[in-house]
């Protein structure tokens, strides 16, 4: 089971995107020089047809940015909805906060919360306002904590 310390949460919020953006940089290029070359050579169709494939990469590379970018949006409101949570645990059980980790990245009922060595089970009144904690434990005791 990995657990999640309020350090891990607060600095790993950004996934990396570089291939999507190198790909976008790339085809807009290969669209320059196509277009350049339809120009030079107006009678060879080959260039506006490569013009034309390179055109719909890049709009099918320019989707999975937007896609990414949206999924990445709600991924980092929903962690960054973990970290007063983290500090509300901490507070209430007069512990550091880096001694609370959580076995899950977003706020949901049924996380697992563990304080110094005790786990303790999260659960959520509806409208997510408050919280009981209850004692749990954990049947795999091989336990890996990200910081």
């Amino acid at each position: 089971m990995t657990f999640y310390s309020i350090s891990y949460l607060t600095a790993h919020q950004q996934m990396n995107q570089l291939f999507n953006y190198v790909a976008i940089i790339v085809l807009i290029l290969l669209i320059a020089i196509t277009a350049l070359m339809y120009l030079r050579h107006r009678l060879v169709t080959r260039y506006r047809d490569l013009g034309i494939i390179f055109f719909l990469l890049l709009l099918l590379f320019v989707g999975f940015q937007v896609t990414d970018m949206e999924k990445n949006n709600l991924q980092r409101s929903q962690t960054m909805q973990m970290i007063p949570f983290v500090k509300a645990v901490a507070r209430d059980h007069h512990v550091s906060p880096q001694k609370v980790v959580v076995n899950s990245t977003t706020l949901t009922d049924g996380i697992i919360v563990r304080i110094e060595d005790r786990d303790y089970r999260v659960n959520m009144s509806t409208n997510g306002d408050n919280y009981t904690l209850s004692r749990a434990h954990v049947v795999n005791p091989q336990v890996i904590v990200k910081k």
